[in-house]
């Protein structure tokens, strides 16, 4: 709202969460086709593109687009980076694997926690995402780990705990909203938790 306010366009607050519900939603379902950055460029003007006939308004696209992007700000939870150092300094190789576009590089640069982990494993990039197992497979041999020996830490029971099985790899849920897990499935609040075992 303030991003569009500073451009000239006033809406309301239920107006502004259906354009981003609605470009969220476009951008889950496309993200993939970012894996370059003259994708992400072309995949940023159609999520724009979303916003823009969402709210109706006769702002130029590229405005729309300035805005929506200035409005996205990304931030590592608390514990996460403490968190990341403690497993690093016991021994832990860490590796994200996320269902994401080409842009996740920066925003690890940009929340400082890219220096925290080994490698990255990025959908777009690979051509394949979670639950798929490849994408595990292939976070696996760039750590140069076993599955036996691997522990996948996430948010989804079908993305992340569901794909994580399929590769034969130990699943955690982190459960930050109280989703139930499938049975046998450790469950953790915050990335603290993964410290107490």
């Amino acid at each position: 709202m303030r991003e569009l306010a500073a451009r000239g366009v006033v809406v309301d607050l239920e107006a502004a969460r259906a354009a981003m519900l609605a470009e969220m939603a476009y951008y889950r379902a496309h993200h993939d086709e970012a894996g370059s950055w003259a994708g992400l460029k072309d995949l940023r003007r159609r999520c724009a593109a979303v916003v823009q006939e969402q709210l109706g308004t006769v702002l130029p696209l590229g405005d729309v687009q300035d805005a929506l992007l200035a409005a996205i700000r990304f931030r590592a939870y608390p514990e996460v980076p403490a968190a990341l150092e403690s497993l690093r300094a016991a021994g832990a190789r860490l590796a994200v694997v996320s269902n994401w576009d080409i842009s996740l590089h920066d925003v690890l640069e940009r929340t400082e926690l890219r220096a925290l982990v080994d490698t990255v494993v990025i959908s777009a990039e690979l051509g394949v995402g979670k639950p798929d197992p490849a994408i595990f497979r292939a976070a696996l041999d760039r750590l140069g780990a076993t599955a036996a020996d691997a522990m996948h830490v996430g948010d989804s029971v079908e993305h992340d705990v569901e794909g994580a099985r399929a590769a034969g790899v130990r699943a955690v849920l982190v459960a930050r909203n109280g989703v139930a897990p499938p049975d046998g499935v450790r469950v953790v609040a915050t990335l603290d938790g993964l410290l107490m075992e």
